[in-house]
């Protein structure tokens, strides 16, 4: 295949795609599957993953060690991200295709980093691995010989972060929305599994990212109802979107989301509500918006 550009793709790319660039060299795809407990996804991968694929963990690829920066997973580093491409072989012109078996709520960080680092030739495996399969696609657990990639020199885009201060600042400001990906039972704060205390930033809206999917760990929406629910929010008169979970992952759901509709400009909040419970000086709601 040629080694110029791959043509533009988009964000979220069907099983179709994929299967149809099976031989395309500058196509790279990359297993993100995690769990927050229970499971590992480096042992789902070795049972049995896209042909290809490369394996990249949430913790150790995708974020710097906790403390490095704020909140559970505080963003890669350019270098650490850039020895990551490296390893899997993605040189400027490849496009990455990520994939979990989540409906993208890990891979989603794959897609958003590459953006933040200023790569933009990334997308999404709608439906991920349950679509891969039910359209007749294989699963092999032959680990691909890699020849790695000179490594990049990667910049990141701090305008597309934001830290809590701005946070801060945007709850309480009328042309911003503040848009919550984690489930409506943790942002009540019925529930908190993981973070210092239950609850949600004041102001903030929730849009739990399982609400972009179809179905549980399915497709994504089709655009009407994807863009009818985000509207239902705000968004579209919104000077300023901030999207936040619990650790600055699933958030990218949503940004993926916001993306597809048009809104490209949303921003990250990095450490999320693990960021924002662990300051006492705070504050935190409970209940519905």
């Amino acid at each position: 295949m040629s080694s110029g550009p791959l043509a533009a793709a988009p964000p979220l790319v069907s099983p179709a795609w994929l299967r149809a660039r099976s031989a395309d060299a500058r196509v790279r795809v990359l297993d993100a599957r995690w769990y927050l407990a229970g499971k590992r996804g480096a042992d789902e991968y070795a049972a049995g993953h896209l042909p290809g694929a490369v394996f990249v963990n949430l913790d150790a690829d995708l974020s710097s060690p906790r403390g490095q920066g704020p909140g559970r997973h505080p963003l890669p580093t350019p270098d650490a991200f850039a020895r990551v491409l490296a390893r899997a072989g993605i040189g400027a012109t490849t496009h990455v295709v990520a994939y979990d078996d989540a409906g993208g709520a890990i891979a989603a960080r794959v897609w958003w980093l590459m953006r933040y680092f200023g790569l933009a030739s990334a997308s999404v495996l709608d439906g991920g691995i349950a679509a891969w399969l039910a359209e007749g696609g294989a699963l092999t657990t032959d680990v691909p010989a890699i020849v790695p990639a000179p490594m990049l020199r990667l910049t990141p885009r701090p305008a597309l972060v934001a830290d809590k201060r701005a946070v801060d600042r945007l709850r309480a400001t009328p042309s911003a929305v503040v848009l919550d990906a984690r489930s409506a039972d943790r942002f009540e704060g019925k529930s908190e599994p993981v973070d210092a205390r239950p609850g949600h930033i004041p102001g903030a809206r929730s849009m739990p990212f399982a609400g972009n999917l179809a179905a549980p760990g399915g497709r994504f929406l089709d655009r009407e109802a994807l863009s009818a629910r985000y509207d239902g929010a705000g968004v579209r008169s919104a000077d300023t979107i901030v999207c936040y979970c619990g650790s600055g992952v699933t958030a990218c759901h949503d940004l993926l989301a916001l993306a597809l509709l048009g809104r490209p400009d949303a921003l990250l909040y990095e450490g999320s509500w693990s960021d924002w419970a662990a300051d006492p000086a705070l504050p935190a709601a409970l209940g519905p918006a």
